[in-house]
């Protein structure tokens, strides 16, 4: 039987050696004390290996083989009501019936019980085999964690401290019906003109008399918006003067809002409208909505203001999500490539031979590969970091020093977490759209054609840099968390700079070398980013009064003011981040298993010579556009 984990070698290595499952499993199973849980690591990975293989059948047997069909059929939309196609219904009734939307819940809520790494490996299949379905999976489970998890956050469930047993939730009758099947639901952020800036989102939330509160406005671009359950940013009270507390992104509140009610007789009352779904270039199979909400019940979670730091937690897991999509995407682009390279014959000999297309196709399994030990990475860290909060905040930890150890290691997996996140995002996504394209070239003429498939793996790649966070915001992410790092604390990256320069000029490894000098020049290049962000800032002190110079170089620095030059080579820094990540992750992976050493050596191979040139890019160019944005030059630019 065909499986897409047991075909997979690089998938089954991160699973049975890349991964910390001690760790995991331990806090999954709350210090292996949850009630009918796994008392053993060797346990509970023998019923994920299960999981993950039963996964991998149905990807590879049901759903890639009706992938064209999926695409063909699309999404429908008749009197009020959006739907997916029949052929993915039947694929859904399918994971219904194996219990894959309760997959992460706990145990008392119907669940699994699974880690999240779990639930992200078997995303990636799904991906591969078709990125439709694997979307709108992801809105079942993934949804009635988020309800558990905002439940959690805002003190409504309850624990039972002793057996790590939830005792009640919030949420639970929602929670329930996404587990059996019978709904899901969606997140609602994006409005017109209100996308990437939520600091601009208007739509009202306001509480009545009868102290529930509606929700007012409407939402675009929302995939799978013909869910039942919504969780929605809406602006709870607009700003009355400037420096109001309430302006901006801190009068955003997160709500849930059911929206629809199905009578005993068919019938629906509607309270959030479906107004439209888009057609799009990819993503067929998958529904994306506008909706609309006029005087909408809605709860409140958490608190009023909170919206925008509640929307992050689902966001975090998103993005993640998302880079195991985009990665399964990019899998299945290079299976495509490599079997018809290997078949198709040009000029006495399979085009898989050809100098170019074997230099494209070693390309194309390296950056997959390098990005899959990525987002395990990325996962483990972000999956930690979650568990031991709640397991600090609901278990009885026995000493202060177990406290301070526990509060300790939840720092330095959040911190990893917080680094990894943007980098997998980001080169996940737009590496889907450039090996999928890669893909449709090695094809020739017929990867033109829908008869292969590669030219749906172009259409649908095309959204990954686009949803969850556009690539650019990630690289503005992740240039601001690495700047602001070094002036928080310039001591700790001195000794780095130090180190890897060392490493670099005296490791007895060739690859070790290899990796030190890719990390010096990241490290260089966020230095002279720095630097000639002080020097700006230096010259602006004239207009600062001399006792508050020291507060304002240590202090007062303003990323949208004071950042100009590294914004504009975020996306620069971001690719040079990306690869010093994967190195380092490559390197200690070499270490404890030899046979990664070839990857490592591939990767950096490219990486050196890449990361140099980006390094030159920063440093050398840049003040034309600054200069012209700045109105200093009549360039074309200025003139727009």
């Amino acid at each position: 039987m065909a499986s897409f984990f047991r075909d997979n070698d690089d998938l089954q290595f991160c699973f049975e050696k890349a991964i910390d499952w001690e760790t995991l499993v331990e806090l999954t199973e709350y210090g292996y004390r949850t009630e009918g849980g796994f008392k053993s690591k060797d346990e509970a990975i023998g019923f994920y290996r299960d999981v993950l293989d039963s996964i991998g059948q149905l990807a590879a047997e049901e759903i890639a083989p009706r992938a064209a069909v999926i695409d063909r059929e699309g999404a429908t939309f008749r009197d009020g009501e959006a739907s997916i196609g029949p052929t993915m219904a039947k694929i859904f009734e399918r994971m219904r019936e194996q219990g894959l939307h309760q997959l992460c819940l706990p145990r008392e809520l119907g669940g699994l019980n699974a880690p999240l790494m779990l639930y992200f490996m078997a995303g990636e299949m799904l991906a591969r085999a078709d990125v439709s379905t694997m979307a709108h999976f992801s809105f079942h489970g993934g949804m009635a964690m988020a309800m558990l998890a905002f439940s959690v956050h805002e003190g409504s469930t309850v624990v039972d401290r002793d057996r790590g047993r939830i005792e009640n939730t919030r949420f639970y009758d929602a929670i329930a019906e996404i587990a059996s099947g019978e709904a899901w639901g969606c997140m609602d952020i994006t409005e017109p003109d209100a996308g990437s800036d939520m600091a601009r989102l208007r739509m009202r939330a306001e509480e009545g008399a009868d102290g529930v509160w509606y929700l007012t406005g409407q939402k675009i671009f929302i995939t799978s918006g013909h869910g039942k359950w919504h969780f929605v940013i809406a602006r709870t009270e607009e700003a009355k003067a400037d420096g109001d507390p309430f302006a901006g992104l801190a009068g955003l509140s997160m709500f849930l809002a059911k929206a629809y009610e199905d009578a005993p007789g068919g019938t629906r009352k509607r309270f959030v409208t479906v107004d439209r779904i888009e057609e799009k270039l990819g993503h067929h199979g998958s529904v994306t909505a506008a909706l609309g909400f006029d005087k909408t019940p809605a709860v409140l979670i958490g608190k009023r203001g909170e919206g925008f730091r509640l929307m992050l937690l689902l966001m975090n897991n998103a993005r993640v999500g998302v880079g195991f999509e985009a990665l399964g995407m990019a899998e299945a682009a290079v299976r495509l490539a490599e079997s018809y390279a290997a078949e198709r014959k040009s000029m006495g000999k399979p085009i898989a031979r050809h100098e170019m297309i074997a230099d494209y196709l070693d390309e194309m399994r390296t950056d997959v590969q390098a990005i899959r030990a990525l987002a395990v990475t990325a996962c483990y860290h972000e999956e930690v970091s979650q568990k031991a909060r709640l397991l600090g905040r609901f278990a009885d930890v026995a000493t202060e020093d177990e406290r301070k150890r526990l509060a300790r290691e939840l720092s330095a997996h959040a911190a990893r977490s917080r680094r990894l996140t943007p980098l997998l995002k980001y080169i996940a996504s737009e590496k889907a759209v450039e090996i999928s394209r890669r893909a449709l070239q090695i094809h020739g003429g017929v990867g033109y054609t829908k008869e292969y498939g590669a030219e749906k793996l172009v259409r649908d790649s095309m959204v990954m840099p686009i949803y969850e966070g556009t690539s650019q915001i990630q690289a503005l992410m992740a240039m601001k968390d690495t700047l602001m790092g070094i002036l928080k604390s310039p001591g700790d990256f001195a000794r780095r700079v130090a180190q890897a320069r060392w490493r670099a000029l005296s490791s007895r490894d060739p690859l070790e070398r290899g990796v030190a000098q890719i990390q010096s020049s990241s490290l260089s290049a966020q230095q002279y980013l720095l630097t000639r962000t002080a020097l700006h800032k230096v010259k602006g002190l004239g207009e600062v009064p001399a006792r508050r110079w020291s507060t304002a170089l240590a202090k007062d620095w303003d990323p949208k003011r004071d950042f100009a030059l590294a914004m504009l080579h975020a996306e620069r820094l971001t690719r040079i981040l990306v690869d010093e990540a994967i190195v380092e992750i490559l390197l200690e992976q070499s270490k404890r298993f030899p046979e990664r050493r070839d990857l490592l050596e591939a990767y950096v191979e490219r990486a050196q010579l890449r990361v140099r040139g980006l390094h030159a890019e920063i440093t050398t160019t840049g003040s034309r556009i600054l200069s012209a944005l700045a109105g200093n030059a009549p360039t074309a630019l200025a003139a727009e």
